[in-house]
């Protein structure tokens, strides 16, 4: 067995993540920075140093899942979302279920949050948002809501005065945002997934899996949806088959579920 199919057989059983769904080339570029770094030289050595230390696993976790985002990623994407999405969306439903799936740190949850509680300030408590991530560190960063003065620098001043308050030299959430917004740990691939939804936000996620495991994946994004929700992806992940898959195209990185 080659040295890499042992560390994707060793990681699953470990974590259930299962490396074969995302693209090996790019994996394996990632994880044999990390290697080199650490003065290592075979993916075995790797497995046995990963086992002893469970602060370098912690690492190696978060180099897997690139949990890098931003506060309004994408800002004329997050435009159109406020605009045109959720204005279309409400007029459906006074109640929206919203999932932000592969959240990261936290910060798209959040947007959705502002964005939701600028339209409807009346009604915001009524909104379901589920935020979820596979890796644990992001979670507990994205609870917290704390964040520095470069990762809210998506954030105008206005809003930053109305939804954060200073924590030390940082920024946190405010209370009332942070409460809505439930987190919790997922993976996307094998786990199940909410139904009933109205909106789901799957952006800069799938850019890492296989083609096998995209169309395995928007299938079921498909199904967590009610009919005429819609799915937000990434600006580099257009769904090329959308058809195919039940869904109909009503922008730049929206499609809507057919019925």
């Amino acid at each position: 067995m080659a040295d890499y199919d042992k560390l994707v057989l060793w990681l699953k059983g470990r974590t259930g993540i299962d490396l074969t769904s995302y693209k090996s080339v790019q994996m394996k570029r990632r994880l044999r920075s990390l290697m080199e770094s650490l003065g290592l030289t075979s993916f075995q050595d790797y497995i046995t140093f990963l086992e002893k230390d469970p602060v370098a696993f912690d690492q190696f976790l978060k180099r897997l899942t690139i949990n890098v985002s931003d506060f309004f990623r994408n800002p004329e994407r997050f435009s159109d979302l406020e605009k045109v999405i959720l204005p279309r969306l409400l007029s459906e439903r006074e109640q929206l279920g919203v999932w932000s799936a592969g959240c990261a740190n936290g910060s798209e949850p959040y947007t959705l949050a502002m964005i939701l509680h600028g339209l409807r300030p009346a009604t915001f408590s009524q909104h379901r948002i589920l935020a979820t991530d596979i890796d644990k560190g992001s979670l507990a960063q994205a609870k917290a809501g704390i964040y520095t003065q470069s990762e809210i620098k998506g954030v105008e001043p206005r809003e930053r005065e109305r939804y954060f308050r200073r924590h030390a030299e940082n920024w946190q959430v405010q209370d009332f945002l942070r409460s809505k917004v439930q987190f919790k740990q997922h993976n996307l691939l094998t786990d199940p997934f909410p139904q009933d939804l109205d909106l789901i936000l799957c952006r800069n996620v799938v850019i890492y899996f296989t083609q096998e495991a995209k169309d395995q994946l928007y299938p079921r994004l498909r199904a967590a949806l009610r009919p005429g929700g819609v799915l937000m992806v990434g600006g580099t992940e257009p769904i090329l088959r959308y058809g195919d898959f039940g869904l109909q195209q009503l922008g730049p990185g929206f499609y809507r579920r057919e019925p």
